[in-house]
């Protein structure tokens, strides 16, 4: 991968918003995640999808709708420090 980019179900897996890879990769093949890149929103369904730095993320986690902002693609899932500074949270939606 890039030093940007990341597959959308490992990136979810190495943020720790999926117990595993596959967990991630139904969640995303559902629809459940929409993302905005370069302005355009789209609702993923692929977990092959690639999100780069700087890309808008929304979700559900434990019925919680999240938005936040991806800051790097990470190079492995790490403990939840390290999990944490993949992203940057904008808002809790609900």
């Amino acid at each position: 991968m890039s030093e940007t980019g990341c597959r959308i179900d490992v990136w979810l897996w190495r943020a720790r918003f999926a117990k595993t890879r596959s967990l991630a990769a139904a969640m995303v093949e559902r629809g459940a995640v929409r993302l905005t890149h370069n302005g355009v929103q789209t609702r993923l369904d692929k977990p092959a999808r690639t999100v780069h730095v700087g890309d808008t993320l929304v979700f559900a986690v434990g019925g919680r709708l999240m938005e936040l902002t991806v800051e790097a693609p990470g190079e492995r899932r790490g403990p939840a420090e390290e999990a944490r500074a993949l992203y940057s949270l904008r808002q809790p939606l609900g």
